[in-house]
């Protein structure tokens, strides 16, 4: 069999990053609908961001962020608490040859581009942009 074609030589393969979506899919689909029986992802919205696959396909992580940020360590541990739901679902939905091992983690992104922004905003900074343009 020949190797994966690579995005730009480098990085994921195309195949990777597909599967990678699709488990998105899969994983903002069931939170969407509520298929997960737990309490506290009943009470909040939480979007799936992004989901990393290793290459082999065998690993997932997928980034997270509860709506507004609110709750997030109790989201994460609801999410974590009923990994192997999320994990069967997922099978069930991509056919695969392995079930992918899920790990949730806290999506960062959001609150660094934030903080960017900020300082992008203070007067200080803006003083210097202003003089280079």
């Amino acid at each position: 069999m020949a190797a994966p074609v690579k995005a730009g030589g480098e990085g994921p393969s195309v195949r990777v990053l597909r599967v990678g979506e699709q488990v998105r899919h899969v994983l903002s689909d069931i939170l969407m609908r509520g298929d997960v029986h737990d309490d506290t992802l009943a009470k909040h919205l939480v979007s799936v961001t992004e989901v990393r696959m290793s290459p082999d396909l065998r690993h997932a992580t997928a980034f997270i962020k509860p709506l507004l940020g609110k709750d997030e360590e109790a989201v994460l541990k609801a999410l974590r608490t009923n990994t192997a739901f999320f994990q069967r679902e997922v099978a069930k939905r991509i056919k695969l040859k392995y079930a992918a091992k899920i790990k949730f983690i806290a999506d960062e992104s959001f609150d660094e581009g934030s903080h960017i922004d900020k300082l992008l905003r203070d007067p200080k900074v803006a003083q210097d942009i202003i003089k280079d343009e």
